[in-house]
């Protein structure tokens, strides 16, 4: 059975930091794009950030161009989201996700597999 479990959500306050984990077991994880989406109370939920199997290339939505680092570990079964700069507007819930299909993935249905979320919340 595949499992995501994500970790290192919190408050924070703006322009500060936080680095997100996302650790998965059940798959082969180095077969796997991966990818980091959120959801704000009442909104849909947004593409962030995603990386291909071999972490070789990396994609991200222009609102964290520059802000967000993806990363993965294929050693550890781990992909990471290290975001900077954070501003309250950043606040959401924080998913990884799992894609057979491929780098740069931006739409929730083309992932395979999701972890339960964390929560990040920037206050002003």
């Amino acid at each position: 059975q595949v499992q995501m479990v994500e970790s290192g959500g919190g408050l924070v306050q703006a322009g500060g930091s936080l680095r997100l984990s996302c650790a998965a077991s059940g798959l082969t994880f180095g077969s796997y794009a991966m990818g980091w989406f959120r959801q704000a109370p009442g909104k849909e939920r947004e593409f962030v950030a995603a990386i291909n199997w071999s972490a070789y290339s990396t994609y991200y939505a222009d609102s964290v161009k520059g802000r967000f680092t993806i990363s993965r570990d294929n050693a550890k079964n781990t992909v990471y989201l290290q975001m900077n700069s954070l501003k309250p507007e950043d606040t959401a819930v924080y998913s990884c996700a799992a894609s057979r299909l491929g780098p740069y993935r931006v739409r929730p249905d083309e992932y395979d597999y999701w972890g339960q979320g964390t929560q990040v919340t920037v206050s002003s």
